[in-house]
């Protein structure tokens, strides 16, 4: 264990709020609210994973963007949301790539279409973005065609200059995607994340690494970054086939993460009505559900307005809602929303 992470749980033990302030300062919290974190960017307005995503969430007031990082065939981190890319560039429709087609199988779960594994970073570059969820948000697939996969490196440079631009800094949150699958066809992601993470010199008030799999983070305790344990709402992460996210969220669970990780990040349904917040806090830990999103189809049934599921609801009574219970982050499609309510209080 970290000598930072222990006297940040020695603290919480004590009932101080050395804790959080500690915590505070390292991973890069702005000052008086939660964190507020970038989901792809700011997906809810752009398509995700993008550069004008990306550009847009901090233009807003994130805090911290999200990218999710996949390998190309020569094994250069891109980010996307899954290896899998039919939903988010046009490769589709790209016949020079037609016989990349195929079948596999990641994490349990067959999928069919076109891999990032399977492509050169110089081919990846050649595909254009695509709005993911296009019946959802209409709006945003004016920008369809627009802009370039993005690699890691690319993300880590393009954050530093919205830092520059805008005075504060602004802290990129990589989620390992996938790394028992990538790792078991010789794709691992996690030395290659760590190089970048030495290479840029990126500290803790720049980064903060998240995933799914607590082996993948378990790789990574050396990095002197925290680090985010992301939970599921049913099964388990993945490489741990007999634990179950419910386990984890337990308390002897929360402080089994403690022992390697400085955040968890539920599913906000595994916050509302239960003890998580304060649970997590006593375990040391800081807290960051996800996704907020303010289409009426993602928002319980008491803030939804307007009969349509892709209306906009009441977004904002929702952040409220879970900043009111004492959350230290939120991660959201709509970062400018998020802002927005963590400045009204």
């Amino acid at each position: 264990m970290r000598l930072g992470r222990r006297s940040l749980l020695l603290a919480a033990a004590a009932g101080t709020a050395t804790a959080a302030t500690a915590t505070s300062a390292a991973a890069g919290a702005p000052q008086g609210g939660p964190v507020v974190i970038g989901h792809r960017g700011a997906a809810g307005w752009r398509p995700e994973h993008t550069a004008a995503s990306y550009t847009y969430a901090v233009q807003t007031g994130a805090d911290w963007i999200e990218p999710d990082l996949v390998p190309t065939k020569d094994h250069v981190l891109v980010v996307r949301h899954e290896n899998e890319i039919s939903q988010t560039t046009d490769v589709a429709r790209r016949p020079e790539f037609a016989d990349r087609r195929t079948a596999k199988t990641v994490d349990g779960r067959p999928v069919t279409g076109w891999f990032t594994e399977d492509f050169t970073l110089a081919e990846l570059k050649t595909l254009r973005a695509v709005e993911r969820l296009p019946a959802v948000r209409n709006r945003n697939t004016v920008f369809d065609g627009r802009e370039e996969i993005m690699t890691f490196q690319e993300v880590v440079d393009l954050a530093r200059r919205l830092s520059r631009t805008y005075g504060r800094t602004v802290a990129v949150f990589p989620e390992t995607k996938h790394p028992t699958y990538f790792r078991s066809i010789g794709l691992p992601l996690e030395p290659e994340l760590a190089a970048a993470i030495r290479r840029n010199r990126l500290g803790r008030r720049e980064c903060v690494v998240q995933s799914f799999e607590p082996t993948s983070l378990k790789r990574m305790t050396d990095l002197g970054v925290p680090l985010w344990q992301a939970l599921g709402t049913t099964g388990g992460p993945y490489d741990l086939p007999s634990t179950t996210y419910r386990d984890m969220m337990a308390p002897a669970g929360l402080a089994d993460i403690a022992q390697y990780a400085d955040w968890i990040g539920p599913d906000k349904s595994s916050v509302a009505g239960t003890s998580l917040v304060t649970d997590a806090h006593a375990a040391g830990l800081r807290i960051g559900p996800y996704t907020f999103r303010a289409e009426n189809q993602f928002l319980p049934d008491r803030l939804r307005r307007g009969s349509g599921a892709n209306d906009f609801g009441d977004a904002f009574a929702e952040y409220t809602l879970y900043y009111r219970m004492g959350v230290d982050a939120v991660v959201t499609d709509f970062p400018d929303l998020a802002v927005m309510a963590r400045r009204s209080g």
